[in-house]
């Protein structure tokens, strides 16, 4: 399999589990995924396989300076990991953003744009919902 067709496969897995968790947080098949991690526990593993093998293709990585990781984005497989990396992470943060508002109770269409922020942009999905949670804790106590 080419890293081309890895790519859209795992693009193709990430997908559906963040309309779940935007559209249908309270289903039981989407609390299955996200109490199991099933989807990052896929994505680890193909990220663990494209990781070995950009190391056994070029060495152990340099993350040193940015001239290197800059280096190492030139490397069709450490990209590809790479990519899986940020699938993954960005997926469990939501998983544990929607497990977070299980207590937190923030509506759903407040909720979403955190996700939304999340799978597009990371980290600043998860900061849009850091204010957000620390204002609907901010109001519960007073």
């Amino acid at each position: 399999m080419t890293p081309s067709e890895v790519f859209k496969i795992v693009g193709t897995l990430a997908l559906p589990m963040w309309i779940l968790l935007i559209v249908l947080p309270k289903w039981k098949v989407t609390r299955f995924l996200i109490d199991y991690k099933i989807v990052p526990v896929l994505l680890s593993v193909v990220y663990a396989i494209y990781i070995a093998k950009a190391l056994i293709a070029g060495g152990m990585m340099d993350f040193g300076s940015l001239e290197s990781v800059m280096q190492l984005f030139t490397v069709e497989n450490a990209v590809l990991a790479g990519w899986i990396h940020y699938l993954a992470f960005d997926l469990l943060v939501g998983m544990w953003m929607v497990n977070q508002n299980q207590t937190l109770q923030i509506h759903p269409i407040i909720l979403a744009p955190c996700l939304v922020g999340t799978f597009l942009f990371g980290p600043v999905g998860f900061l849009i919902f850091m204010i957000i949670k620390s204002i609907k804790r901010k109001n519960a106590t007073a």
